[in-house]
C-alpha cells in the first residue's frame, strides 16, 4: 500500500501506453506542490479486470477513464453525480472520505470548452460520428449549446443515420462534424470514419476527438476540402482540468 502521504491517480484503459494523461500529470506533478502525488496508468485488456483493481488498490485517490471502459465501469462505482447519469458515461472516478468510488463525466465540458471558439453563426447543426461513451458526453455537451444533432453508426441502427446515407444534403445541413469514434489513433493512423469527404465545404468545422496523431485522416481530409478542423487536445486539457479540480474537492 502506498503511503499516506502520498496521493495516487491514474488512467484506466485498454492499449493505453499512447494516452495523453499520463504525460500531462506527470508534468503537473512537478511542482513543489504536488511533488507528493503521481499517476499511473492501469492497462487492463478486459472490463472484468476492473472491479478488482478497485478492490484491490484502495490507496487511490482517483482514476481517468477511456475507451473502452466509460461505460463498462458504471457497475463498479458506488454511485454517479447527476450529470455522468444522465450521461451514461463515466471518464472520472472520485474517491470519496468514506472509500466510497463517485462517476463524474468532464468529456461534455472539454469538449464544450474546446468547442465554443471555433463556432461559427453557421454552425447550426451536428454530425456526431460514432455512438459510445465517448459521443454519449458530446451529445450532452450539444445539447447544452442548443446545437441539434444526427447520429451516425456504421450499422444505422434506430436513431441513427448508416455512413453510406449521408448524401450532400445531408451534409450541407450539418457543418458541424464530431467524429467519436477511436478510428485513426496511433499506431492505425490511416484509419477513418467511411464517409463521403468530397462533401466537405469551407462552411464545415471538423472536429475529431483523437489527438495522437495531431491531424488524422478524416482531419486531413475535410481539411483539403476546405473544412476549418480542430484535434482533440485541447477538449483533453479541459477535461483533465476539471477532473483535477473535483479530485482536490476531497482535500488532494
Amino acid at each position: 500500500m502506498a503511503p499516506s502521504s502520498e496521493k495516487r491517480f491514474g488512467l484506466l484503459g485498454r492499449n493505453i501506453a499512447y494516452s495523453f494523461s499520463r504525460g500531462y500529470f506527470a508534468k503537473k506533478f512537478e511542482a513543489p506542490q504536488w511533488q507528493h502525488c503521481r499517476y499511473d496508468n492501469y492497462d487492463l485488456p478486459e472490463a472484468a479486470q476492473i472491479k478488482p483493481l478497485l478492490q484491490t488498490q484502495p490507496y487511490l485517490n482517483g482514476l481517468n477513464v477511456t475507451v473502452p471502459y466509460k461505460e463498462a465501469v458504471i457497475p463498479f462505482l458506488d454511485d454517479l453525480d447527476p450529470i455522468a447519469r444522465q450521461i451514461g458515461a463515466v471518464n472520472t472516478i472520485q474517491w470519496l472520505p468514506d472509500g466510497t468510488t463517485l462517476g463524474h463525466n468532464t468529456d461534455w465540458y472539454g469538449f464544450q470548452q474546446a468547442l465554443a471558439p471555433h463556432l461559427a453563426p453557421h454552425h447550426q447543426r451536428a454530425l456526431v460520428l460514432g455512438t459510445g461513451g465517448a459521443a454519449k458526453a458530446i451529445r450532452y455537451a450539444l445539447q447544452h449549446l442548443g446545437i441539434p444533432y444526427t447520429l451516425v453508426s456504421r450499422s444505422g441502427e434506430e436513431g441513427t443515420l448508416s455512413y453510406a446515407e449521408i448524401t450532400p444534403e445531408i451534409m450541407h445541413a450539418h457543418t458541424l462534424v464530431i467524429q467519436c469514434t477511436p478510428l485513426g489513433t496511433f499506431p492505425e493512423v490511416e484509419a477513418c470514419p467511411p464517409i463521403p469527404y468530397s462533401y466537405f465545404t469551407p462552411l464545415h468545422l471538423a472536429f475529431d476527438l483523437v489527438y495522437n496523431p495531431p491531424k488524422t485522416r478524416f482531419l486531413t481530409l475535410a481539411e483539403a476540402q476546405g473544412a476549418a478542423i480542430e484535434n482533440g487536445y485541447s477538449m483533453l486539457v479541459h477535461q483533465a482540468e476539471k477532473a483535477w479540480e473535483i479530485w482536490n474537492s476531497t482535500n488532494v
